[in-house]
């Protein structure tokens, strides 16, 4: 059947009308901006001659919630109000970020073994906890950064709890720029394995000096 020369000239200008209204809708869409993935910095080394401390240790992932939930570097430009960096995340989320440092800390501790919840293997102790703050925060106009971790020791296997200690670290950035955030972070998670490590190896140590010489050895021993 052949149209109307009248009738496919009509629709030979719809159907382009239809494509320039396409094509101008997409041009005010708005341009995807670019996101750039930071880490901290690590800066946990070993101690030299350092005695090595005679148990193993698991160390599970943090619980969080909320925006610590995700990858964005969570900022509180105001009191109650938290939001962002534009255009900034984190390599993986925070609680994350805290295990992996924790981790690094217990090695150069030189622990006996040192594992984590994705391991299957047996330990002396666990450390779980709650990672309430990862965080920067402006007070008096400048930006803090603030990291809270509250700590639970227990022998594995066991329900019930040695010890408990929140560990809060504040650290000033040298600058309100996201890099320089960043370096904060990665400060504020080094002091805060460093604290958390020396706790726990306390912890640990007097709890082991209150248990049987006839014990059967510590953990790793016994999966030998």
């Amino acid at each position: 059947m052949t149209l109307p020369r009248s009738t496919f000239a009509a629709a030979c200008t719809l159907a382009l009308c239809v494509v320039v209204t396409l094509l101008a809708a997409c041009s005010v869409l708005p341009a995807r901006e670019p996101v750039q993935i930071w880490q901290p910095e690590e800066g946990v080394a070993a101690t030299a001659g350092k005695p090595a401390a005679d148990f193993s240790l698991q160390v599970d992932t943090p619980n969080t919630s909320g925006p610590l939930d995700g990858t964005g570097i969570v900022v509180m430009p105001e009191p109650g109000q938290v939001s962002t960096y534009k255009g900034a995340r984190w390599s993986e989320s925070p609680a994350f970020l805290v295990r992996h440092r924790l981790v690094d800390a217990f090695m150069a501790a030189k622990l006996q073994a040192v594992t984590t919840d994705d391991d299957r293997f047996a330990s002396d102790y666990t450390l779980s906890g709650d990672l309430r703050a990862f965080q920067s925060e402006y007070q008096s106009g400048s930006p803090v950064v603030v990291v809270r971790f509250d700590a639970q020791l227990r022998r594995s296997g066991s329900r019930n709890l040695l010890a408990t200690r929140s560990f809060v670290i504040k650290q000033d950035p040298s600058g309100v720029d996201v890099p320089q955030i960043v370096a904060a972070f990665g400060a504020a998670d080094d002091a805060l394995a460093q604290q958390v490590v020396a706790w726990t190896i306390d912890v640990a140590q007097r709890d082991k000096s209150t248990q049987p010489a006839d014990a059967g050895g510590n953990a790793s021993q016994r999966n030998r």
